[in-house]
């Protein structure tokens, strides 16, 4: 799904991310790394993987589209476990096999519990706002700048209804001043969410990006 803000064009993309061709820059909210290694040091059995899932996930659009530059909005760490051993390791062989890719991440609200990643990532950290062109890249979407604001932190989702029966679908929630993306994360949730009148909602099914009405 194509969108034109702030006269330039953004392609909403069903894996829960934007991607901005004339920069060559996927957009990422709230990817959340090392999230589940967070509740298994506090005891909870929740399963292993969602780092990989996350990787594999960004390997899937790099391979996609034309992308020089990833820009995280914010919680890219999601607590202090996140520095575990496995976690880092995993994210420095996924950084070795794109060294030449630029990353950046805007700090949220988990970043400033977590600390910012290792140095070995080779990881741009900014706070919000960080502006780039139009765009206001920020993880808070309260932030208030003259810019169009990109930002996270929600994760928006829709429910779509149908009887008894109910479904939760990730949304891109689109509004004159700003655009609030969905978590990317694979160990995330979500926070189900209204538009306002002067907001369009877009949702992902997963293989395709579509407009509520």
């Amino acid at each position: 799904m194509m969108l034109t803000l702030a006269n330039e064009q953004l392609l909403l993309l069903p894996q829960k991310a934007a991607y901005w061709p004339r920069e060559g820059m996927l957009i990422i909210a709230d990817i959340h790394f090392g999230k589940a290694a967070s509740f298994r040091a506090l005891g909870v059995p929740v399963p292993a993987g969602t780092t990989s899932a996350n990787l594999l996930g960004l390997d899937a659009l790099l391979a996609q589209y034309d992308v020089r530059h990833v820009m995280f909005l914010g919680d890219f760490l999601h607590a202090r476990a996140a520095h575990a051993p496995a976690t880092l390791a995993a994210m420095l062989a996924w950084r070795q096999r794109h060294p030449d890719l630029r990353l950046t991440v805007v700090r949220g609200n988990h970043d400033a519990h977590a600390g910012d990643p290792p140095a070995e990532l080779e990881i741009e950290m900014v706070d919000e706002p960080h502006v780039i062109g139009p765009f206001a890249f920020c993880h808070h979407p309260d932030v208030l700048v003259p810019s169009y604001v990109l930002a996270g932190h929600v994760h928006p989702v829709y429910r779509l209804r149908s009887g008894w029966e109910s479904l939760l679908l990730p949304c891109f929630l689109v509004g004159p001043q700003r655009m609030v993306l969905p978590s990317f994360g694979a160990f995330t949730g979500g926070h189900p969410v209204m538009a306002q009148p002067d907001e369009r909602m877009y949702v992902s099914s997963g293989e395709a990006v579509l407009s509520i009405p």
